[in-house]
Parts: structure tokens; C-alpha cells; sequence
């Protein structure tokens, strides 16, 4: 079996290694202390064909696979970090699902500014009161004539307080198959974006409050029903979250190598201390073992580039773990330089760490694993009375 990229796959990564090396380099440390979307770097990338890689080219994308848009995504991010940002939200977000079951009409009206780097789409999935368990979701889509009045809020969602469009999941009716998705705009009455808040990571988020906000027939994506097709999209952004994670990882092991063969201590460079020599083997072993992973979930999708929800829980789990553990082992290594925001190590550590939550925390993905061994479904809720 041939592991490597194929001849095409490896002239695309060059490609795009080069775009980021020439464009991307030099400002890397300050966009990732820069909280807004870089507009003007998804404008760029969008003019280098790396925004809507899976979608079809009838539809404005690339027609690519989702190994292409990982590909990209793991180029990028290991020259700028923050600017991995963009091709998750051109590629791997919201808009996989959006470009997947929206109509022609919808897609004319929102997705062609999407991937132009003009207009930002934002998930709201995640509610106050439905976190991992997002079947629990009460943002409500009542029937007014031929469209639907929405109401409730969201937390925690990814360009909350920067987007122009909103993915906003809804209950039409009770149970998992009354859950569906709208199209909100920014400007919609009785539609309001709260405080902003930060993470650890630097990102801001809002909590999104829909007050009665009218949404037409043309802008429902999916009706009762769709909550199945829009989790397995979700595990497209899935892949683009444990890919960051993992580029983030090996730039940083990149990062602490370089600085293990040139600082010195005690006269030696670090590099020639055995007990920092047996780490940096442990963690080159696991980054290695993340990659074949990761490549093997993009693959799992076949035709329908929707990778299966148990390669996508493996991959995530393992990249989003060494991610992190690479970046924290990094900062040892450097000392204050890695924990001081003079270096990528310090963000790229804070952003690790929250992906170990967000997109199906670590215990989540852990349970969807054990589900696939056992062949069967674990219900998290405590049984029905009678």
C-alpha cells in the first residue's frame, strides 16, 4: 500500500505551500493576535482557488476532493496559523452543508459571495442549554403562512459577532427528527448579535438572540428531518477542525526542533540532552501516526466526500491530543520564549486546547468510538419513567 500524496496531490501542496510562503509568512504573528476575520485574506485565497475546494465548480468551487481541501488547509496553517482560519470557513464549515442541500436559488443569492471572500458564513448550533447534547436544542421555527418565525438563541458560534449570513439549526417538532436549518440574515428583524466575548484562543463570539425573525420559504435549507444530513456534514468540519490541530502540532515541533539544535545550556545544545531527545522521538512517532489518521478519514467519504463518523471520531480524537501535546511540549522546550506572545507557540497552544472541546469534545468523540466497536448506540440520558 502507497502512503504518499499522488504526483497531482503533491503539485497542489507545493502550490499552496508556495502561495502561503509568499503571501502569508510575513504577517503571520500579527493576524493571529487580530481577532476579526481577515477579509482580505479570504479575498486573496479565493483568487488562488482555495475557497469552495469540494464544492463543484457548477455551483462556483474547485470540484476537488476532500484530501485537496485538507491538504490545503495543513499547508496554510503551518505557515500561518490564523489564516487556516479562512479555508476552514471557505471549505470545511457551515458551507459544506449549505453547498450540499441548498437550492439553486439559495446558492446564487448566498454562496457565490461566500466564495468570493466577500461574506462570512456562522454555524449556530450550539445552545445555553445544548452543548454536546445538541438534540436538546429549543430554538424554535413556528409556521407563519408559507415561511417560519424563529425564536430562541445560540452560544459559542464560530464568526458570530463578523458574519453576514447565519446556518442556524431549528425545531420544527419534537424529537430528533423535528430538527431542521435556516438561512437568517444579518440585517433580519429581530435578529441580534449580544456582548462579545473572548476565548482563550483570542477568538470573540456573541451569543445570537432570534426575537420573532421571519424567515421566508426560500431561505429554509432543511425542513423536519434534516438534523441526520447536517450531522454528517458537521463531520466535514470535523476534519478541518483535527487538521488544524495537527498543523499547528507539527509547526510547533518544527518550531521547538530548530530551537533545540541552536540554543545552548550548560554549554551543549538542547538537542543533545537525552531526556529532550526521547520526547522530541515520542512526539515525531505520534504526529506521524495523526497524519495517516487524518489522511484516512478524508478518504473514508468515497463519492460523497462525507467522511464516516468513526474515522472522522478516531482522526479528531488523536490529532486534536497530539495537537495540543505538541504545542505544550513545545513551550517547555522554549522556555519564555514559548509562553511569551512574541512566539506562534503560546497562540497556537491556546488554539489547540479549545479544540479539545469545540466540534465534539475529546469524551464525546471517545464515546462515538465505542459505539463503532461495539455496534451499537449508548443513550446518555437516564431512562424514561415507566
Amino acid at each position: 500500500m502507497n502512503f504518499d500524496l499522488s504526483p497531482e496531490q503533491q503539485q497542489f501542496q507545493d502550490a499552496v505551500r508556495g502561495f502561503a510562503d509568499r503571501h502569508l509568512r510575513a504577517d503571520a504573528l500579527k493576524r493571529a493576535h487580530t481577532p476579526q476575520h481577515p477579509f482580505d485574506v479570504a479575498r486573496l485565497m479565493a483568487e488562488q482557488g482555495l475557497l469552495g475546494i469540494t464544492i463543484p465548480e457548477a455551483d462556483g468551487g474547485q470540484g476537488g476532493t476532500l484530501l485537496d481541501a485538507v491538504i490545503a488547509i495543513q499547508e496554510v496553517a503551518r505557515i500561518c496559523p490564523r489564516s487556516a482560519d479562512v479555508i476552514q470557513a471557505g471549505n470545511f464549515g457551515g458551507i459544506r452543508v449549505f453547498a450540499e442541500y441548498g437550492t439553486p436559488a439559495q446558492k446564487e443569492k448566498y454562496l457565490k459571495p461566500l466564495l468570493a471572500g466577500t461574506k462570512l458564513l456562522c454555524l449556530g448550533m450550539t445552545e445555553p442549554e445544548a452543548g454536546s447534547a445538541v438534540t436538546d436544542l429549543k430554538t424554535s421555527a413556528t409556521p407563519d403562512g408559507a415561511g417560519y418565525r424563529i425564536n430562541g438563541s445560540k452560544v459559542f458560534s464560530t464568526h458570530g459577532p463578523y458574519a453576514d449570513i447565519y446556518l442556524v439549526y431549528v425545531r420544527y417538532g419534537p424529537g430528533v427528527n423535528g430538527i431542521g436549518s435556516v438561512l437568517i440574515d444579518r440585517n433580519a428583524e429581530g435578529f441580534r448579535i449580544g456582548k462579545t466575548s473572548t476565548f482563550l484562543s483570542g477568538e470573540e463570539w456573541a451569543q445570537l438572540y432570534f426575537e420573532n425573525v421571519y424567515v421566508p420559504p426560500e431561505d429554509v435549507l432543511l425542513k423536519e428531518g434534516g438534523f441526520k444530513k447536517q450531522i454528517a456534514g458537521f463531520n466535514v468540519e470535523r476534519m478541518g477542525n483535527c487538521a488544524r490541530s495537527l498543523a499547528y502540532g507539527q509547526l510547533a515541533f518544527e518550531i521547538a526542533r530548530q530551537w533545540a539544535l541552536d540554543r545552548k545550556q550548560f554549554g551543549r545544545p538542547l538537542c543533545e540532552f537525552q531526556g529532550l531527545q526521547w520526547q522530541f522521538a515520542e512526539i515525531k512517532m505520534r504526529l506521524e501516526a495523526a497524519q495517516l489518521l487524518l489522511y484516512r478519514a478524508a478518504l473514508s467519504g468515497g463519492e460523497s466526500g462525507i467522511p464516516t463518523a468513526q474515522d472522522t471520531a478516531i482522526a479528531k480524537h488523536y490529532c486534536n491530543q497530539i495537537g495540543f501535546d505538541a504545542c505544550n511540549f513545545a513551550m517547555q522546550v522554549m522556555g519564555g520564549m514559548g509562553y511569551s506572545d512574541e512566539s506562534l507557540i503560546e497562540y497556537m497552544f491556546r488554539k489547540t486546547r479549545g479544540w479539545m472541546i469545540a466540534g465534539g469534545s475529546l469524551e464525546i468523540l471517545k464515546q462515538r468510538i465505542a459505539e463503532g466497536v461495539f455496534g451499537r448506540s449508548f443513550d446518555q440520558r437516564p431512562p424514561k419513567a415507566g
